[in-house]
């Protein structure tokens, strides 16, 4: 999927890239403040939210932009659901590249489990600190390669895991 966003509506190398991303057979959505612009009409899905004049003129940074980034996050953040990176309201694919991340998983695996903060590093530790898998462990009591491989068997969807084992 190729998304194109341009807050006019009119941006020449959105428009491109969308009509070039159909012509390859890609599914497009255009996000554009402008409803009939060229970019909605480039795209198979048009998102053009009524944002009204900006209280500078020109300057589409703000509604248009403050519009456009919620859009992005509604977006992205339904996508992150049904790519089976959350869990209830956990974002559970983190991956810990400094010590906030490492201590958010540990975070993440308790709010999950309810299990203590040792019980949640250990289980990381024990997976090579992948939350998916300390989680599972954690709900089904089984070890790092048994809860790796049920997530793999259930394409790494712990709620699938949970149910259907």
């Amino acid at each position: 999927m190729v998304i194109g966003i341009a807050a006019s509506g009119r941006t020449p190398y959105v428009i491109a890239g969308l009509e070039y991303a159909r012509s390859l057979g890609c599914r497009t959505v255009g996000i554009s403040c402008n409803p009939g612009s060229a970019v909605a009409n480039a795209a198979e899905i048009a998102i053009t939210p009524v944002v009204g004049p900006e209280v500078v003129s020109g300057s589409s940074r703000m509604k248009a932009g403050t519009a456009q980034k919620l859009i992005l996050n509604m977006l992205s953040t339904g996508l992150m659901i049904k790519s089976g990176k959350v869990f209830g309201n956990l974002m559970v694919d983190v991956v810990a590249t400094n010590e906030k991340l490492h201590l958010r998983q540990i975070t993440i695996v308790k709010n999950a489990t309810g299990c203590t903060r040792q019980e949640a590093e250990a289980a990381l530790s024990a997976c090579g600190r992948h939350c998916k898998t300390a989680i599972v462990m954690l709900l089904k009591n089984l070890n790092a390669a048994e809860a790796s491989l049920r997530l793999e068997q259930h394409g790494g969807f712990i709620r699938q895991v949970l149910e259907k084992e």
